[in-house]
C-alpha cells in the first residue's frame, strides 16, 4: 500500500470511531433529557401540593395553641 492509502485508510478508522463516539454520547444526552422532564414533571406536582397545601391552610385560619399553654 502507498503512503496515501494508508493515511485514507488510517483517517477512515478515526472517522468510524469518532461517529460511534457521538452517537453513545447522543444517547446519553437522550438519557438525561428524559430523566429532566421527569424531575421537571414531579417538581411541578410538588408545587401543586405545595400550593394546595397553604391555601387550605390559609381558608382554615392560624393554627390553635398547643394545651400545654
Amino acid at each position: 500500500m502507498s503512503d496515501i492509502e494508508n493515511r485514507v485508510m488510517e483517517l477512515e478508522i478515526k472517522n468510524a470511531h469518532q461517529e460511534d463516539t457521538i452517537e453513545q454520547l447522543n444517547q446519553i444526552i437522550i438519557k438525561h433529557q428524559s430523566t429532566l422532564d421527569n424531575l421537571v414533571k414531579h417538581m411541578e406536582q410538588l408545587q401543586d401540593k405545595l400550593s394546595n397545601l397553604q391555601q387550605s391552610n390559609a381558608k382554615e385560619g392560624p393554627e390553635p395553641p398547643p394545651p400545654h399553654y
